[in-house]
């Protein structure tokens, strides 16, 4: 049996991630729609992005690495090397790479000829996304 190298373990498919970034447009999208119905317009947006980018760093930085779109389309942020949960610090950096990788949308399209099926911001975050089914969520019990 050969060994599994980050080549070669299952990934999520472009699809699935895009699915999953809809999903959370959405829900995100919702929450602005009411903060800018009940606050002043500036600062609705201010504490719309804060949540924002809490919910990704939380989300995508805790055990389980899944948004609640990914969590919907079975899909999970891994560390590329490991399998594991990235943490919050590199969920940040993720994060924050988004920015560039929506340039153009070249770095969201960039999984797609990647043999990793990274996107840049995988790529600066040392991540990758991939099905639960082959990496499942440990529950800490022992």
């Amino acid at each position: 049996m050969e060994p599994t190298t980050s080549s070669t373990r299952p990934k999520a498919s472009f699809g699935h991630r895009f699915g999953a970034f809809i999903i959370d447009l959405v829900i995100l999208g919702v929450v602005n729609q009411v903060l800018i119905r009940v606050l002043d317009q500036g600062l609705a947006i201010a504490v719309g992005s804060l949540i924002g980018i809490g919910y990704f760093i939380y989300m995508e930085g805790s055990d389980s690495g899944q948004t609640i779109g990914k969590k919907v389309l079975g899909i999970r942020v891994i560390d590329l090397n490991g399998g594991g949960p990235i943490g919050y610090g590199r969920a940040a950096i993720r994060y924050f790479g988004r920015i560039l990788s929506s340039f153009f949308l070249l770095g969201y399209l960039w999984m797609l000829w990647d043999d990793q099926k990274q996107t840049w911001h995988d790529k600066f975050a040392t991540s990758m996304v991939g099905p639960v089914s082959a990496y499942p969520i440990s529950t800490g019990a022992v």
